[in-house]
Formats: structure tokens, C-alpha cells, sequence
């Protein structure tokens, strides 16, 4: 997607330990009207599937995950890092290691909201290492939905996540896979 490579090239940030900060127009900040073009990307891109909830984690992934449901006309799902008063009922939960955090996480979805009845398209922001992809298709695995494939805004291609999860047989379609990223900024899209 050509739109969000330039911005990613305009206004992403290559900080060390190969964290791109897109915090401007992704996931502090966010461009609805970049967000509305992501979400007519995935659907065009999963018009094969009969997706009719989208999952997501919490939080950057719900901004975009909430705009590209527009497209799909389905509801959006999302998994807490945390249990919360407001939560009772049978839970899926799955071990996340985040990345960007460097913790891990049990994130939970009540079971009310994920069956074998759903047709499943997870969204995230950023795949790395796949930890969070991996976590969130073990729920699915357990509520007994199938799992139609992951829509990633960003990918990093020279980190192993994608690799394995498309190694697994998982369907991943990223919208801008980064093959690199110099210490001096530079950054360097696969084709």
C-alpha cells in the first residue's frame, strides 16, 4: 500500500533496538482518513473470506481494527491485558510476550463474544516477532471460530514472526512489510 509507505517514510522514526515509532499517525495519534484506505485495503484483500468478527489486543490494535470493521460491516472484539471488574463469565485467554513492552501479558476474551459459528480476521498494528498474532489465534483455536487470516499494518520483515506464522499456515496479509531499517533513519520496504 503505497499511501502508508510514504507516510511510514515521511514521519516514522527508526529508534534503537529496531523500534519504528509511528506514534504521529498509528498508534498514539491517529489518522482516521489513513485508517479508512487501511480498512478498504483488508477488505479488499479478505473479500474471499466470510469474516463477520474482527479481533484485536488492546491497545494500539483497536483504532484501526474499529475503522476497518466499517468496511467489513462486522463487529470488533478486542483482548484486555487485564481483568477488570466489568468482566465475569467464562473467559479464552492466551500468554502474550509484547515486543514493545517487554512483558508478558494474559490476555482474555469472554467467551460470549468469539464462537464456532465466527469466521475470525485479526488486525494489529505491527507484526515482529508474532507473539500477539500467536496468542490471539490460540483464542480463536479455543472458541472454535475459524481463523480467516491476520490484516498487519506494519510487518518487520527481517524479524522472524511472519516467517513462522506463514510457516504454520496462517494467511497474513501485511499492507507494508519493512525488509530494513538503518541506525541513521533509513527504512527499506520489501517489494
Amino acid at each position: 500500500m503505497e499511501l502508508l509507505k510514504e507516510r511510514i517514510k515521511k514521519d516514522g522514526k527508526v529508534r534503537s533496538g529496531n523500534v519504528l515509532k509511528v506514534d504521529s499517525f498509528l498508534n498514539h495519534q491517529m489518522d482516521i482518513k489513513l485508517f479508512e484506505q487501511i480498512g478498504k485495503e483488508f477488505k479488499r484483500r479478505f473479500a474471499d473470506c466470510p469474516i463477520n468478527k474482527i479481533l484485536t489486543i488492546e491497545s494500539s490494535g483497536i483504532g484501526i481494527a474499529s475503522i476497518a470493521a466499517q468496511s467489513f460491516d462486522v463487529p470488533v472484539v478486542f483482548a484486555k491485558k487485564n481483568t477488570t471488574k466489568n468482566i465475569d463469565g467464562a473467559l479464552y485467554s492466551a500468554q502474550i510476550e509484547s515486543f514493545t513492552h517487554g512483558k508478558v501479558y494474559n490476555v482474555i476474551v469472554a467467551r460470549e463474544f468469539l464462537n464456532p459459528c465466527d469466521n475470525v480476521l485479526i488486525i494489529d498494528d505491527f507484526l515482529a516477532n508474532g507473539k500477539a498474532l500467536m496468542g490471539l489465534s490460540k483464542i480463536v483455536e479455543k472458541s472454535g471460530a475459524k481463523l480467516c487470516g491476520a490484516g498487519i499494518v506494519i510487518e518487520k520483515g527481517f524479524q522472524e514472526g511472519g516467517k513462522l506464522l506463514r510457516a504454520s499456515g496462517m494467511r497474513i496479509e501485511s499492507l507494508a512489510i519493512i525488509k530494513s531499517m538503518t541506525p541513521d533513519g533509513e527504512i527499506i520496504f520489501e517489494d
